[in-house]
């Protein structure tokens, strides 16, 4: 009865939210501050990471949360140095816990490199694991195989 208590608590918080993040150019890289809700329990279930990406999934800055926020939320975390290939126009942060991963829901940024800032350009849901076009290639995959098992018979 203890262990399904516990597990439900870890469930009720859910994957983590970026409630906002602002890029901010500093000579050769950008500084990023990121806020995120998410409903803590403590150390088996936190926020503990967010990252920033560009349009290939790359991870341009990664900043770790080294512990719970239970009473602190939302909170806003920032990090220094993000090294961004010039010219990019969009970057990604994606939000990840430590029961549920990265979350689905990123948000895009739309970079101002001549204001030297960021400003959101919307909120996207990724595919889950297995959906999309790579679900759409494993499954076209599938159908070769199963056609020439056919005709070996």
């Amino acid at each position: 009865m203890v262990l399904l208590l516990g597990l439900g608590a870890g469930a009720r918080a859910g994957q983590v939210e970026i409630v906002d993040a602002v890029l901010v150019r500093d000579a050769a890289s950008w500084n990023a501050s990121v806020t995120l809700r998410h409903a803590d329990t403590g150390w088996k279930h936190y926020a503990d990471a967010w990252r920033v990406v560009d349009a290939e999934g790359r991870e341009l800055g990664k900043r770790v949360l080294y512990h719970p926020h239970v009473k602190e939320q939302p909170f806003t975390r920032s990090l220094r140095g993000v090294a961004i290939p010039p010219g990019t126009r969009f970057v990604w942060i994606e939000a990840h816990d430590n029961v549920h991963g990265w979350a689905r829901t990123r948000l895009r940024l739309k970079l101002d490199w001549v204001m030297g800032r960021s400003t959101v350009a919307g909120r996207e849901t990724r595919p889950a694991p297995g959906k999309g076009k790579a679900r759409r290639k494993d499954a076209k995959a599938k159908e070769r195989r199963d056609g020439q098992a056919r005709s070996l018979h």
